[in-house]
């Protein structure tokens, strides 16, 4: 009994990580109502298998009751392969998984049959354990499902090639070798199986990855709510009504000039609602016809001001709304108060990959105070914010009150991204 007893002492480290794990499966708020149903049946599943473990080491080391322990050895046979099953929906929770739930149930019923046949095993009056025909279903069963969790766990890591997708796979390896490991010990060597603590390890492990998997598409999220609201700060309200006011009197005074402007106008609102559907970047040729068409709005609107361009490079591609927004600021908060307003856009190559200069003749700002604080500089953060995440690039600002602004982009080549 004082063995047992101390050998009881290994369960209690397993039991509360398993508690930890129920803990926090219970807080985590990126975890969907499904997913924690098929957590919270994978604590209990495991839970039991301890208990079971538990029990049966008892009942060889302690207490013998043949009968007895062929109950818990059937419910031991029985629930792992419904916890595999568990892991598989952890990788592939959009399928019902009919054939692993039938070689599960099909499994449970043989198991069964030992309360009256020894078709699978018995324990003997002598409570020794003997294997029958059907003694190795179990093993059989296992193997199919984590076959069936290999196959998915491949397919899920070869659909996102992110390398925390071999976790899974690792997890299979570590139950494999626990298996091997439980067959160089008789049952009673322990009051739980090198499996049984593999398992616990691994539905940790399991909960971390689709943790993982979850924030990443919480993040994919979070950056098209961006690009919504991107979108959105481009098309400003004034810019609009003051675009709809010009076509409107230029219907009046030069009809083919306000067929023109309503084109450009169709044109620029399309572009920022495609910039909405398209994650990766864009060609800059792309970018720069955006910005052609937002110029030749506002120079209709404002003939004192000119939009320049020396475009020596266009080998490369940038985010969605990088030089546009640029032009767009310098415009409404540079030039818009000189005579004659000028904007230059250029690109160029560079030794390690593209440049872009955005400068302006504008009355210009302090850097330092204009860029943490004000409003109207909140595109110049969301194009920068964005160049560093999607193409690794840089974006500096040069400007002094009174003598405009100068932007300059750099894009790395894709091989130095």
């Amino acid at each position: 009994m004082q063995i047992f007893l101390s050998d009881l002492l290994l369960v209690v480290p397993l039991i509360l990580q398993l508690a930890g794990f129920a803990i926090v499966v219970f807080v985590d708020s990126y975890i969907s109502r499904d997913n924690k149903k098929y957590m919270k049946a994978t604590v209990v599943l495991v839970l039991s298998l301890i208990l079971q473990n538990v029990m049966e080491y008892y009942l060889i080391a302690v207490m013998p009751a043949p009968y007895l322990r062929t109950c818990v050895s059937i419910f031991g046979y029985c629930i792992r392969p419904f916890i595999l099953i568990n892991f598989i929906y952890f990788v592939s929770p959009d399928s019902i998984h009919k054939r692993e739930w039938a070689a599960a149930w099909i499994n449970t019923a043989i198991y069964l049959t030992a309360l009256f046949s020894n078709i699978c095993f018995e324990i003997k009056p002598d409570n020794v354990f003997s294997r029958g025909p059907l003694g190795y279903t179990c093993h059989v069963v296992s193997g199919l499902l984590m076959f069936q969790l290999l196959y998915y766990s491949f397919k899920e890591y070869y659909r996102i090639e992110k390398a925390d997708e071999w976790i899974p796979i690792i997890n299979i390896v570590v139950i494999v070798g626990s298996v091997v490991m439980d067959t160089f010990f008789s049952p009673g060597d322990s009051a739980v199986s090198f499996l049984t603590i593999a398992i616990v390890n691994s539905a940790m492990f399991y909960y971390i990855w689709l943790h993982m998997r979850l924030v990443r598409q919480h993040e994919k999220a979070l950056r098209a709510e961006q690009r919504i609201q991107i979108m959105m700060s481009q098309i400003q309200p004034h810019f609009l009504f003051n675009t709809l006011s010009t076509i409107q009197a230029l219907i009046r005074i030069d009809p083919e000039m306000a067929f023109e402007t309503t084109e450009k106008f169709g044109s620029y609102l399309r572009q920022n609602i495609d910039s909405l559907r398209q994650p990766e970047l864009i060609p800059v040729s792309k970018e720069l016809e955006h910005t052609r068409v937002y110029a030749d709005i506002e120079i209709i609107r404002f003939p004192s001001i000119s939009v320049e361009y020396d475009i020596q490079d266009d080998s490369f591609s940038v985010p969605a709304l990088t030089i546009q927004p640029l032009v767009e600021n310098a415009i409404r908060h540079g030039v818009r108060i000189r005579d004659n307003g000028i904007v230059k856009v250029s690109t160029h190559k560079l030794p390690a990959g593209h440049g872009i200069v955005i400068e302006d003749n504008g009355k210009g700002f302090d850097v330092e105070t204009a860029v943490q604080s004000d409003e109207s500089h909140i595109g110049l953060r969301n194009v920068r914010e964005r160049i560093e995440e999607m193409c690794g690039g840089t974006l500096s600002i040069e400007s002094s009150p009174g003598e405009g602004t100068t932007i300059r982009i750099f894009i790395p080549d894709k091989k130095d991204i």
